[in-house]
């Protein structure tokens, strides 16, 4: 199932905007899956690096099970969702519409 987004368009003849839905094809959503989690992947190893400095700078005792823990309550608290990805490549994509 493709992903779609409605987006504001503004209108000539009321001052409503039309709501215009814009669909990803399948290749855009499995290229934006990709970018999302490539860049997750690379994200997370940068919040293991980063809870390993906390670690260092609190002298807290190096047991891996609290260094994952630490990354990964960092990369919750970064990480972006692919759905985010999703909406960012439709709005994309409804604006080349909007100028053409």
């Amino acid at each position: 199932m493709s992903f779609s987004k409605s987006f504001p368009k503004q209108s000539k003849t009321s001052a409503y905007p039309q709501w215009e839905e814009v669909t990803l094809t399948d290749a855009e959503e499995k290229e934006v899956e990709e970018k999302s989690r490539e860049e997750n992947i690379r994200l997370f190893k940068d919040c293991i690096e980063d809870a390993k400095k906390i670690m260092q700078e609190k002298s807290l005792k190096d047991y891996q099970t609290d260094l994952i823990h630490i990354a990964i309550s960092l990369f919750e608290k970064r990480a972006s969702h692919s759905i985010y990805w999703k909406e960012s490549k439709a709005k994309e994509k409804f604006d080349g519409m909007l100028n053409k």
